[in-house]
């Protein structure tokens, strides 16, 4: 009785924290609006009740904070959730959500989205179907022995990552200077400013890729103490591995489209985690999540309220997560990760 009480706590402790932080953000920022404006808007824009609010208030609270706060907190459970899941099966702990080449990938679609379509909607589209595909290239080259260890994967994962990098060079290369480029170079540095309802489509596979990791758990636990190990407890390594990659892509592909180019979520926050509950990534992967989830809208909270100037998503998660894994290898003295 005691187990299921305190199983049911930490549900609820994980669920109810990135929800405090979502409701709290949502009084938070360069426009100000009453705390009684903040709750009126957020019920009549889930359709409770109807209230005399002024139209900027309503749009400020309904149509500005409320898209990105919810968004912050997918794109920070879906890249830690990847991070997680990667670590694990990698078996180290430096390898972080954009391992495969998926944010470079994601970064030359949506230049090229830019400089095509004039940004838009497309960006989205584009950035999150060549975020896919650098994956997918990754894969192919890493079977060129027919087999697809580790190494070769990663090797792989490096090459398409130089490959979209050069062509995301190049286009800015061609990019008009007064508006592309621009538009190009604010797209790679992070931001979730242009994120509407209309965006939230990309929830479909960063919570379809949270939930397959959670449910492999165990498997990654498994396949973590080696491949041997992990068959003879009756683990299929390969179909594993594949399943596992698949959905740490959709999650991370989904969260970058939304996001942009956006570091060190993938890296430190599975630290964190593990310091919180060990390595268990049956407890591991819901706590990543959750703690993704509250970083991402604490740091999306910042960047809109700091300045009078948006401050680029990806500068505020390296100021933050840089310092913060030093400060985590001084702790752990290097050795805090045990595959």
């Amino acid at each position: 009785m005691i187990q299921k009480k305190n199983g049911t706590f930490s549900i609820f402790l994980l669920v109810s924290t990135p929800v405090f932080f979502m409701i709290a953000s949502l009084f938070v920022g360069r426009y100000r609006v009453s705390a009684c404006d903040v709750v009126q808007s957020l019920v009549s824009a889930i359709g409770l009740g109807r209230f005399e609010l002024s139209r900027e208030a309503f749009a400020v609270v309904s149509q500005l904070r409320l898209p990105r706060i919810v968004a912050a907190a997918f794109v920070g459970g879906g890249l830690a959730a990847s991070g997680t899941a990667f670590q694990g099966v990698f078996r180290n702990p430096l390898v972080n959500s954009g391992l495969l080449g998926v944010n470079s990938g994601a970064g030359f679609g949506a230049a090229l989205a830019i400089i095509l379509l004039g940004g838009y909607g497309y960006t989205y589209g584009f950035a999150f179907v060549f975020g896919v595909l650098a994956v997918a290239m990754s894969y192919w080259i890493a079977r060129i022995y027919k087999t697809v260890p580790a190494v070769m994967l990663i090797l792989g994962g490096t090459i398409v990552s130089a490959f979209f990098s050069a062509m995301i060079t190049l286009l800015k290369y061609i990019a008009d200077v007064d508006t592309e480029l621009p538009a190009i170079v604010y797209w790679l540095m992070g931001s979730l400013s242009s994120v509407s309802y209309g965006d939230f489509w990309a929830f479909i596979p960063i919570g379809a890729g949270i939930t397959v990791l959670m449910l492999f758990g165990w498997r990654i636990n498994v396949i973590s103490m080696g491949d041997k190990e992990a068959r003879s407890m009756g683990v299929d390594v390969v179909k594993c591995k594949i399943g596992i990659i698949l959905a740490a892509t959709m999650a991370t592909a989904g969260a970058v489209c939304l996001s942009g180019g956006v570091g060190w979520v993938g890296l430190v926050i599975p630290h964190i985690g593990r310091m919180v509950v060990g390595n268990d990534n049956r407890r591991l992967m819901p706590v990543s999540v959750s703690i993704g989830a509250s970083f991402m809208v604490c740091i999306d909270t910042i960047s809109r309220s700091a300045t009078t100037s948006e401050i680029p998503l990806g500068v505020l998660t390296a100021l933050v997560g840089a310092p913060f894994f030093v400060f985590l290898l001084k702790k752990t003295k290097g050795g805090g990760w045990k595959a």
